[in-house]
């Protein structure tokens, strides 16, 4: 779901808008018995409210004919930002940089659970999926980050270490070292 848009439930569900009725009660049922509140360990209740909100919407024939109406809309307004004035070196850049920031972040403060989903770092930039993807795919390249068996994204001693290598105080040291300065 991005800032002032209507939800996204094929997202939501991680699913393709040309997933088969089975293939969205199956995804359901697997992802709502991660999220439901009374799993211990995975338990979200926001995320089962929306996955169970998406759910009754794209398992009704009806519902869902009238929702992908909508959501094509939705998706076509998404795609406008490969086409934004910014330059999509910098665009890519800024976007590898959040993301191990969030990674990196969430290292440090839940070190017993140090991974994102692609949902959650997408809900976390304000990005759709489909723009992390490229992203993505070059940090795990790069072996800035990795993934755990869920397909969840943690960030790696390499990760950090570039994390690190990037913040501004490191950037003035290195600067002032290099010049002779102090």
């Amino acid at each position: 779901m991005t800032h002032g848009q209507a939800p996204d439930y094929y997202e939501a569900l991680q699913i393709s808008p040309n997933a088969d009725a089975d293939t969205v009660q199956r995804v359901f049922r697997l992802l709502a018995q991660r999220y439901h509140p009374d799993n211990a360990e995975t338990g979200n209740a926001e995320r089962f409210r929306e996955l169970h909100d998406a759910y009754l919407v794209l398992s009704d024939p009806a519902k869902r004919a009238q929702y992908d109406v909508h959501h094509k809309g939705i998706r076509e307004e998404r795609w406008r930002f490969a086409a934004s004035g910014k330059n999509d070196f910098e665009v890519q850049q800024e976007l590898r940089y959040t993301v191990l920031e969030i990674l990196y972040a969430r290292r440090r403060a839940e070190p017993d659970n140090p991974a994102f989903s692609s949902y959650d770092l997408s809900q976390l930039t304000g990005q759709p999926r489909e723009h992390l993807e490229f992203t993505v795919w070059y940090l795990v390249q790069k072996k800035f980050v990795t993934r755990d068996d869920q397909a969840r994204l943690t960030i790696t001693a390499d990760g950090v270490d570039f994390v690190e290598s990037q913040h501004p105080a490191n950037i003035k040291r290195r600067l002032t070292a290099s010049t002779g300065g102090g």
